[in-house]
């Protein structure tokens, strides 16, 4: 499953990832903090949207992410 960035506070449509709390390979509950972000108004938490096992990072700490891009896969 990916994990995808979702839609933002209106006029906001990127956000910048500051944190993976799990490295690959890393296993994962749901509803566990998986990443964070930060926009130019807010930093939060995303949650995992399921439990298994981080398999791939796909946005990296300090690189910009896309509202609707995949940031990792949980499987």
């Amino acid at each position: 499953m990916d994990v995808i960035l979702p839609a933002l506070t209106e006029g906001v449509d990127k956000a910048t990832v500051t944190y993976w709390y799990y490295k690959v390979g890393e296993k994962v509950n749901e509803k566990d903090d998986l990443v964070e972000l930060s926009t130019d108004k807010a930093t939060f938490n995303l949650p995992a949207p399921a439990s298994g096992t981080l398999s791939k990072i796909f946005i990296s700490e300090g690189d910009v992410a896309q509202v609707g891009d995949a940031l990792g896969t949980i499987e």
